[in-house]
């Protein structure tokens, strides 16, 4: 009995991997092997800042926040606080967003919640 290979499938698990590997500097985009190992690290980087991104942009909107929250004299926190108190559902990048390109919208949401 001849034997049996799964050319087919095999070539193009191989094809999909080179093809994910274009751009790559060198063997890592020529070699099967090489850019096996290179895509797989790059979908574990992908993957892993995936999540850091949505992180450092939470980060990024509290800064932007505060700081325009001290302008119209009051911190970060107690204005998180009463905006939940008042029932005030403006997520932290819509408040960054004001913050950065409408001062005066930002303004008028902290004058309504202020004590």
């Amino acid at each position: 009995m001849p034997r049996s290979v799964n050319a087919v499938a095999s070539r193009k698990r191989r094809k999909k991997i080179l093809k994910m590997a274009r751009g790559y500097f060198g063997a890592r985009s020529k070699v099967y092997t090489v850019a096996k190992n290179a895509v797989e690290k790059g979908l574990t980087y992908a993957y892993r800042d995936r999540k850091a991104k949505k992180r450092a942009f939470r980060r990024l909107w509290i800064a932007r926040i505060n700081a325009a929250a001290r302008q119209n004299g009051i911190s970060y926190s107690r204005l998180i606080h009463q905006l939940s108190e008042h029932n005030v559902e403006l997520n932290r990048k819509v408040l960054a967003d004001l913050a950065m390109h409408h001062p005066d919208a930002f303004k008028a949401v902290v004058d309504s919640v202020k004590k």
